[in-house]
């Protein structure tokens, strides 16, 4: 019989992801080696190994559990919107607010997930790009509900993918401890949307 996995192993694992997110955000994928991340990490290349049998298991790992995450927000936002009877502008408003939310604590992870996919192998690529897509169809669906007058099959890409342009780039440029918060952004983002989509056509 298999020996189960203790919840301390995967404690475990979230905290060495967390390391190699943050070496690979400091000094890209390519430049960091398993002897960086076990030093990171107070431990020895061969415990490393324990955990994770390459770089590019625990680069998929992390980018498999974070875009996972990501769709979880989607359901997160879409049940509470239900709850609480908001309309689709709302609805969508309050999604921004949630994504921006998890980048302000996932930086280093989402940067991974912008910078470092091309790194895997393509079974695995093609996992996390499929994942990319769900979430772009998503955050459209929201958009397109949200604009109905506004957005169309000839714009609706453009427009959700200037969307994430705003908001998935705040890694490079906007610190917590800055002059201006993650909520405060995603205020400002919703105001650009309200003030451009929102107004009459």
């Amino acid at each position: 019989m298999a020996r189960p996995i203790s919840a301390s192993h995967d404690l475990r694992r979230d905290e060495i992801l967390n390391v190699a997110a943050a070496c690979f955000a400091r000094q890209s994928y390519p430049a960091t080696s398993m002897n960086h991340i076990a030093a990171e990490c107070g431990t020895s290349k061969a415990r490393l190994y324990h955990y994770y049998e390459s770089k590019e298991a625990m680069l998929f790992d992390l980018l498999d559990r974070y875009t996972q995450k990501l769709l979880v927000i989607i359901g997160q936002v879409e049940a509470r919107a239900q709850r609480r009877a908001l309309d689709e502008r709302a609805t969508l408003h309050e999604l921004i607010r949630a994504f921006l939310h998890e980048y302000e604590t996932s930086a280093t992870r989402h940067a991974a997930l912008l910078g470092s996919t091309h790194f895997l192998g393509e079974q695995q690529r093609e996992v996390i790009l499929d994942r990319q897509r769900d979430i772009v169809a998503a955050v459209t669906r929201f958009l397109c509900r949200a604009y109905p007058d506004r957005l169309n099959a000839r714009n609706q890409t453009a427009v959700a993918m200037t969307l994430f342009g705003m908001i998935n780039w705040t890694f490079t440029w906007l610190r917590p401890a800055g002059p201006l918060s993650y909520a405060a952004f995603a205020e400002e983002v919703i105001g650009l949307l309200d003030g451009g989509l929102g107004r009459v056509a």
